[in-house]
């Protein structure tokens, strides 16, 4: 399945033509959770179950979470995570040296 033109501000890093929405499913549901607006939001709900998202939340990605995006999730998936993955999901645009 492809990907529409519409999510490629959410996808910015990456070229929609070589997106298949089925086999990248989880980087798509990641980055359109984090960055997407209610258009690509809805879209997500309609192209990906429950589980498939709720499962994306589950096992953040490294690195790669808004911290009051992946709280946002959490609470409304009614998900806890443990302190240590939740941290880790993070990215952190102030490292210290």
């Amino acid at each position: 399945m492809s990907v529409p033109k519409f999510l490629q501000p959410y996808l910015a890093s990456y070229d929609l033509n070589k997106l298949d929405a089925t086999k990248d499913r989880n980087l798509i549901i990641r980055e359109v959770l984090n960055k997407g607006n209610h258009k690509a939001l809805v879209w997500l709900g309609k192209n990906y179950s429950r589980k498939e998202l709720k499962g994306v939340i589950v096992s953040p990605t490294r690195g790669m979470w808004m911290r009051s995006i992946l709280s946002y999730w959490l609470k409304i998936f009614n998900i806890k995570l443990p302190k240590k993955t939740f941290e880790e999901a993070i990215v952190n645009l102030n490292p210290r040296e």
